[in-house]
């Protein structure tokens, strides 16, 4: 199958858990998880009208994206990986959306650079809901008090959270959990669900899914 013909499929399975679990038509919106892959293959997916992607790494990202919107001016774009504080000028630049917002060194170089360079971005706070010590995120526990900080003190506008559950655990819990936390600091978006467990996600209330390999394939085997 093409790259085309899974992105449908996608797009069909995300309208149908919709339905399912009672929610509007479009209210989750789908990021195609471009990482890895080069300008070309994902053309391919921008020229069936996909505009709205994913991306782990800044350095990546800068090497194909402004070429890539010098032709789709209306892409949005997403950074859904770790953030390092020397990549915040460029984050800002490049990307519409950041989901990783993770520490207190990290909110506040993005306050600093999207008031430099007179831009508002969508942001989002990981949390690291399996507390697991290798993955970036906040704890739990420390949620509140985050968000608060980069609500209040630096007058960041949190549009929502993310997290990314533990790959051998039930993701339901964990998103259940990212649901509380959100719902109890007046939080709307939830930026959860991958490729394997989108559909769970969405169930449990997600408003952003992030699908990498049901659209372009396996990442040593690219599709067509």
């Amino acid at each position: 199958m093409s790259i085309s013909s899974h992105l449908a499929e996608v797009k069909q399975a995300i309208a149908e858990c919709e339905k399912e679990a009672g929610r509007e038509d479009g209210s989750v919106s789908l990021i195609a998880v471009s990482k890895t892959f080069d300008a070309d293959t994902v053309e391919k997916v921008l020229k069936v009208g996909q505009r709205v992607f994913g991306e782990n790494k800044v350095q990546e990202a800068k090497g194909k994206w402004p070429q890539l919107r010098e032709k789709y001016d209306d892409v949005e774009l997403h950074l859904i990986g770790p953030l390092q504080s020397n990549k915040a000028k460029d984050a800002v630049a490049l990307f519409d959306v950041i989901h990783t917002i993770d520490r207190k060194k990290i909110a506040r170089a993005i306050r600093v650079e999207m008031e430099k360079q007179s831009k508002e971005l969508g942001l989002f706070i990981q949390i690291n809901t399996g507390a697991e010590p290798q993955k970036a995120g906040i704890l739990p526990d420390d949620a509140d008090d985050f968000i608060s900080f980069c609500q209040v003190e630096l007058g960041l506008g949190i549009r929502g959270l993310m997290c990314i559950p533990p790959f051998d655990e039930d993701p339901k819990p964990h998103f259940k959990l990212l649901r509380k936390i959100a719902k109890r600091n007046d939080i709307r978006e939830l930026s959860m669900g991958m490729s394997s467990d989108f559909r769970e996600a969405i169930k449990q209330g997600a408003t952003y899914v992030r699908v990498g390999s049901a659209i372009f394939g396996d990442r040593k085997k690219k599709l067509a």
